[in-house]
């Protein structure tokens, strides 16, 4: 079986991408230029693109017998090593590409999920991507044969490569088992997790955005978490949540999650959906947008719409145009969907400072005013008054301890 290290020689895998255009050309081209940096990011080179405007792709070979042919004089006469797909293609289609062409074919998924592969720290995250490449092999068995051996592994065959493709169908659906299993318990692990943050009755903000908006970079900057920051796809995988504490003493969790991408794969989205859905569970969502890419009000519209897909409603929304030194024409940046809107730089450090006081008071609109004598046994709870809340007189009497303060729904409702 063929063996393809994209990475691991001097000279990277040269490709061609193609795509097929139902629509605006511009989107097309759009699409072709985030496919190309999804490659790079892979480790592949990237040599040329070529898309066809047609009303759907062909079923089974995606694109049509011209455009097929002109495909295979570019990549003779450049020397390619294969073609990307800018679509999910199916079984059919890559075997009779690759047959006709006489290449490796890849297509969007099988390249994001490289990415992945390369990019996973935590052992959640390894068996998250196992788990989406089996299952997307899986789906990818049917009719192969012997053109089994053009699947591939992606860039780098990483993961489960090449010695897994040989398993038969049963064999992977025993290991599919396996790793739902193993993942299942980190996902009760996680639950825990959240279940602890809820006892401290401290909010939490999941930070989402479009890969590579610098949700990262941000938390980093706030919090100093110390994680992988790179201007790169997917540069961190792996959940990190960090304390932040804000002006007046409040304290908040910030989460950051998976970066969102157009065409994110089922397989991904069904793997990683105990990560994605740390948005499910915050009190807030912080949205970050790279202001200075020409496509930000479509990336906003890809992160909204996978929301929507993850069931993520009735939350107040914080939308941060991000990397703003780089762009003139900041009055430009807006969102509708958001309950507050702000323009920072988190790696340049512009307007860091006044975004913690609005996250402070986001949180102060949601406190509750409360007038209550504590008795002397329950301190811990006036702790968590003291933390979580605004005080406005705190008395010592004999009885207890006399507060006004306003105070978080869950602190309020725990008051008898």
């Amino acid at each position: 079986m063929e063996q393809f290290q994209w990475n691991n020689v001097e000279q990277p895998e040269r490709l061609i991408l193609v795509a097929v255009c139902t629509g605006e050309e511009a989107d097309t081209v759009r699409s072709l230029d985030e496919l190309g940096q999804l490659v790079e990011t892979a480790g592949g080179e990237v040599l040329g693109m070529a898309y066809q405007n047609r009303d759907y792709p062909e079923p089974g070979t995606y694109i049509g017998k011209g455009k097929i042919e002109e495909i295979r004089e570019m990549a003779e006469n450049m020397e390619a090593d294969g073609i990307v797909c800018d679509d999910e293609l199916s079984p059919a289609q890559m075997r009779n590409l690759s047959n006709i062409l006489g290449l490796k074919v890849m297509d969007r998924t099988l390249v994001i999920l490289d990415i992945f592969a390369q990019h996973a720290r935590t052992n959640e995250g390894r068996i998250q991507v196992e788990l989406a490449q089996l299952s997307y092999r899986a789906s990818h068995l049917t009719g192969m044969g012997v053109s089994m051996s053009r699947l591939g592994g992606g860039i780098g065959t990483r993961g489960p490569g090449e010695t897994k493709l040989e398993m038969d169908r049963r064999r992977i659906a025993s290991r599919i088992s396996q790793l739902k299993k193993e993942l299942r318990e980190v996902v009760a692990n996680r639950e825990q997790q959240r279940k602890s943050r809820q006892r401290q009755n401290m909010p939490v903000a999941a930070i989402v955005g479009y890969t590579n908006a610098g949700k990262s970079t941000l938390l980093n900057a706030l919090t100093d978490a110390g994680i992988l920051a790179e201007d790169k796809l997917f540069a961190t995988l792996d959940v990190t949540t960090r304390k932040l504490l804000l002006p007046g003493k409040q304290e908040i969790l910030l989460t950051d999650t998976v970066g969102f991408i157009s065409k994110l794969p089922h397989n991904l989205v069904d793997a990683f959906r105990s990560t994605l859905e740390e948005a499910v569970y915050a009190d807030y969502i912080i949205h970050v947008v790279d202001a200075s890419n020409p496509h930000w009000e479509e990336q906003m519209v890809t992160v909204y719409r996978t929301l929507d897909q993850l069931g993520v409603s009735g939350k107040k929304i914080f939308t941060l145009f991000n990397k703003v030194d780089q762009i003139t024409d900041t009055d430009r940046r807006f969102d509708r969907r958001a309950d507050r809107t702000m323009q920072i730089s988190a790696k340049k450090g512009i307007n860091l400072e006044e975004l913690q006081e609005e996250i402070a008071k986001m949180l102060a609109e949601d406190l509750q005013p409360i007038q209550h004598v504590f008795s002397y046994k329950e301190m811990d709870l006036v702790e968590q008054i003291r933390k979580k809340g605004r005080i406005y007189k705190e008395e010592y009497r004999e009885d207890g301890v006399y507060i006004e303060a306003d105070v978080p729904a869950a602190i309020a409702g725990a008051i008898s």
